[in-house]
């Protein structure tokens, strides 16, 4: 348990911000199996941008469960400072700044994990969300801008000083992308500077992980990110592990299919009818990577078949039909 401004969230387990990936049906989902917080999808600091489809689906939604939680990314004090006011005035309950996305895209506009090599521009950003808006703000950083530049804790102390009110630090420097293992001795390290909450992230896959990364590091939580894609139970495995020491039991072959074809038709309903199917194809490519590794037969196969289905009908029905034929054979063979 921990508190974000005056929130409290009661399990130790974070839906990491992922482009893409992390957007209201797949946070509502995660939720559900017990993520304590979710963050959205990164919305662009420039509001003059934000009057496209895929912006207005990243701004918040006041159906979304508390605390909604946004992200914002961006280089200048000022215009950052006005996004937070103007999501804060749509429904977002905590801002969080991106400091931590190593792609080239962002990094290129002088965002996200670029700002870090500016410490005296972090803290004019820091300062400016902070004093914009009433509602908590966060931060997502890396441990530095490449493995001879590690400055995370100077950033924590600016952030703290800044009063942003929780931090959330991924294993590795801008430098590293997502190459090699992530490194926890540097978060661990922030935990002992600051007094605010820290979140460690990064290489987080298994409960097992997840203790042994709070237990070294002393963070207030697991901030999990790719983990999720494909296998959102893990939030809930990782809560009961962290409560009990033991594993929880995976989901049966039904909660499977009631899952994933419960997702998609959320995606459906939130994409609409053509966008739906598209983004689809990606969240069913994950369950199915992760029922590949349990050893479903079929999953492969049917990854291609789904992957040539473009309306919500022939999905759904396809889906069904694989996860009826897949219970029948085990059946069969048991």
């Amino acid at each position: 348990m921990f508190r974000i401004g005056n929130f409290t969230i009661d399990n130790r387990t974070i839906l990491a911000p992922m482009a893409g990936v992390t957007d209201l049906p797949f946070r509502q989902l995660c939720r559900r199996l017990g993520a304590g917080l979710a963050v959205s999808e990164m919305v662009t600091a420039d509001t003059r941008l934000w009057d496209t489809r895929k912006s207005r689906q990243r701004l918040p939604h006041l159906s979304e469960g508390e605390p909604r939680m946004v992200q914002i990314a961006g280089g200048n004090p000022q215009m950052l400072a006005n996004a937070a006011r103007e999501n804060a005035a749509l429904g977002a309950q905590i801002i969080d700044i991106n400091m931590g996305c190593p792609a080239k895209k962002v990094c290129k506009q002088a965002a996200g994990s670029a700002l870090l090599q500016d410490e005296q521009l972090v803290a004019d950003i820091l300062n400016a969300v902070v004093q914009a808006v009433d509602v908590p703000v966060t931060l997502k950083i890396r441990t530095g801008w490449s493995p001879q530049n590690r400055n995370a804790l100077t950033i924590a102390r600016i952030a703290e000083d800044a009063g942003i009110a929780a931090l959330a630090v991924h294993g590795r420097t801008r430098a590293c992308k997502f190459n090699g293992a992530a490194e926890y001795g540097t978060i661990a390290a922030v935990v002992q500077a600051v007094s605010i909450p820290v979140f460690a992230n990064g290489d987080i896959l298994t409960p097992q992980q997840a203790q042994a990364v709070l237990d070294y590091t002393g963070a207030a939580a697991v901030m999990i990110g790719r983990a999720a894609q494909g296998s959102p139970w893990i939030f809930r495995e990782i809560n009961h592990f962290l409560a009990t020491g033991s594993e929880l039991a995976a989901p049966s072959l039904d909660e499977v299919c009631t899952t994933l074809v419960g997702h998609v038709r959320e995606l459906h309903r939130f994409y609409g009818d053509i966008m739906g199917p598209r983004i689809a194809r990606k969240h069913v490519s994950w369950y199915l990577e992760t029922l590949s590794s349990k050893n479903l037969p079929g999953a492969e196969d049917f990854r291609r078949l789904f992957n040539a289905l473009e309306t919500p009908e022939t999905q759904l029905q396809a889906l069904n039909t694989f996860f009826y034929n897949t219970k029948n054979h085990q059946d069969r063979a048991a």
